[in-house]
């Protein structure tokens, strides 16, 4: 069941939901509005031009209000907002139509785990052949919860709880090799 505006802001006032700083206008219909934060990660480059997934990932962190992302460039960002969900309630991440059709992708994996704690890692990507300039503070999405039909049995604790700012990928520290 997907949680309504009313349920949202009960949540929130019941302090079971946390979404900070959260203001009155986020809270549409069926979602929260995810403003955009001010700490981005660019992938560094590596000595052999290869990625690889046994193997931690350099990233250059910067810290801006306004970032210019180039055509065909990725760049993770983070949301402004910090989110404690509890463990019956997932959520799922909905980039804004209006910055679609200016040819920036906006997702991360797609999904907020019950139990989550942090600040939510987005990737950017730009399809558009204009440099396109991201502003701080500017609505880029939605978050959408959705209630679970019991408590999570293993809420999530993994290696992304507590992130803040644009975080890399930890996929070495994987234990499934």
């Amino acid at each position: 069941m997907i949680l309504s505006d009313k349920t949202i802001k009960k949540m929130l006032e019941e302090k079971t939901l946390v979404v900070t700083p959260v203001t009155e206008d986020q809270i549409q219909p069926a979602s929260v509005d995810i403003r955009l934060g001010k700490t981005f990660s660019v992938v560094e480059d590596s000595s052999t031009g290869i990625i690889t997934m046994e193997n931690e990932i350099g990233y250059k962190r910067i810290e801006t209000d306004t970032y210019l992302l180039l055509p065909g460039q990725f760049v993770l960002a983070t949301t402004m907002e910090y989110f404690e969900l509890p463990d019956d309630l997932t959520a799922f991440v909905e980039g804004r139509s209006s910055l679609g059709r200016m040819g920036l992708f906006i997702q991360n994996a797609g999904w907020v785990d019950p139990g989550f704690k942090g600040e939510i890692t987005l990737e950017l990507y730009n399809a558009n052949r204009c440099a396109i300039e991201l502003k701080a503070g500017r609505r880029v999405g939605q978050l959408v919860f959705a209630k679970m039909d019991d408590a999570a049995e293993n809420p999530y604790n993994g290696k992304y709880q507590g992130q803040t700012g644009a975080t890399g990928s930890r996929v070495y520290m994987d234990t499934d090799v």
